[in-house]
């Protein structure tokens, strides 16, 4: 059984999806710790959604609601938040409807930005990371292959997307009212994760070109290299941050790297270095500034907006400023989401009907082979009896298998299943427990071999 617990900028605040999001990493194998039922989990984290993707192994008829209040309370153990407010925050999804969830999420549907193009590459890091964790199973694989493959549809067939929109583009032309001539704008970027790149050429579309990159890990030498900008040491760093017209920050750090201290340090800097220059203007106490902070956890502290001519940017205002969909391009996408979804549940109901129909051959072949041995005892030497009795068991076959596709594809599995035992006395339970043991096996060699690659 797939499962989703959810929270997003739909029903999250930013405080709690930044405890959630700064300790994702250590969440998946948590989760797998707190109930034998609970077989895999995938955690997608971005800047305003937390998902745990699991997978449940439990006896039909048995109820998720332990296992995953199980989940949720590991979920709430690393993130430092009470299992009873998550609770209460987290949507749940599960069943079929996963499918469409997961779908719909990395196509950009589920964004603060209609058709953002971030999330899609999201979604598939989450799913390596679990590979490398061993936390994912077959069922979660199947998952989250067939989004990727969706969310290229959805941006190869539709309009979503089509203006490269996303976080920081939205930002941007928040921005707009506040900038006289983007060519004259100096800019600090402060950050080389996973919004910098798209940041940078969001900026260079509006014709920016004073762009200079300052890393708190120390990578900035490297980005600016392969991007043709020039980067900030860490003694520059304040007077850097002072001078610039925007600051864009988009790091991973759990600290702030901007805050009112900073800037007020930079502003000195300045004024004394202005000082030591004759004729030089000297720099105006209240010069105008913004700060966009794409950062989550926050990458900026709220006392900025204390520096005077300072104006902070973050995302829950971007949120708030979140242009409507355009409705045509989104209906399209939502119909290739929902088309999709339903193919992805058929896949999944046939291969629930799979112990039966696995129960139906077996008891048809252990038939047909006690009648070929009855057969050879009686002379048949050419083969011609045993041939004909495959071909009847062949031909007595067909119709049963094709009914269980028919019956499962408008979900009525269940009396195809039913009838089996009525009619025949065969029982699938057998077989669906053998089947669930090899998957169980399998899953486990696959997260012993994960923990040995991560040791």
């Amino acid at each position: 059984m797939l499962i989703c617990l959810t929270a997003s900028h739909k029903n999250a605040g930013f405080d709690m999806l930044e405890r959630l999001s700064a300790n994702a990493e250590q969440a998946a194998p948590r989760i797998l710790d707190g109930h034998d039922a609970l077989q895999g989990a995938v955690v997608v984290a971005t800047c305003n959604r937390f998902e745990a993707y699991l997978d449940l192994d439990t006896p039909e008829g048995a109820s998720p609601v332990p296992a995953v209040h199980e989940a949720i309370r590991a979920v709430g153990t690393v993130a430092g938040l009470e299992p009873d407010e998550l609770r209460t925050t987290f949507g749940f999804v599960h069943g079929n409807a996963v499918a469409g969830h997961l779908f719909a999420v990395a196509s950009g549907l589920e964004s603060v930005v209609i058709g953002e193009g971030e999330i899609a590459g999201q979604v598939r890091r989450s799913l390596e990371k679990a590979r490398a964790e061993g936390t994912t199973t077959p069922e979660l694989e199947r998952l989250f292959q067939r989004a990727s493959q969706t969310s290229r549809r959805v941006k190869n067939e539709t309009g979503i997307g089509g203006e490269g929109r996303s976080l920081v583009r939205l930002a941007l032309d928040l921005a707009e009212s506040r900038i006289t001539d983007w060519a004259a704008t100096r800019v600090l970027l402060v950050g080389t994760g996973r919004f910098a790149g798209a940041s940078l050429a969001a900026l260079r579309d509006r014709g920016v070109t004073d762009v200079r990159v300052f890393s708190p890990s120390g990578r900035a030498a490297k980005f600016a290299h392969s991007h043709a900008i020039e980067a900030v040491q860490r003694g520059e760093y304040a007077a850097a941050a002072a001078s610039a017209d925007i600051i864009v920050t988009c790091t991973t750090a759990e600290h702030h790297v901007v805050d009112k201290a900073l800037l007020a340090v930079g502003r000195e800097e300045l004024g004394a270095s202005v000082a030591l220059l004759p004729g030089a203007a000297p720099v105006s106490p209240d010069r105008r500034q913004l700060v966009i902070d794409l950062g989550l956890p926050r990458n900026v502290a709220p006392d900025v907006v204390d520096v005077p001519g300072v104006d902070l940017l973050d995302l829950e205002t971007i949120k708030i400023h979140a242009p409507l969909e355009e409705l045509g391009a989104t209906d399209a996408a939502r119909e290739i989401v929902n088309h999709d979804a339903r193919a992805f549940g058929d896949t999944a109901e046939e291969r629930d009907v799979a112990p039966a129909v696995v129960a139906l051959r077996k008891h048809v072949f252990d038939i047909l082979d006690a009648e070929i041995d009855r057969a050879r005892s009686r002379g048949d030497d050419d083969g011609r009896t045993e041939a004909a009795l495959r071909h009847m068991a062949g031909v007595l076959l067909h119709t049963p298998m094709v009914r269980s596709r028919e019956l499962t594809r408008s979900g009525d599995q269940r009396a195809w299943i039913e009838g089996l035992e009525a009619l025949f006395g065969v029982r699938p339970d057998a077989a669906a427990e053998s089947l669930r043991s090899e998957g169980r096996a399998a899953d486990a060699a696959r997260r012993a071999r994960g923990a040995a690659d991560a040791s």
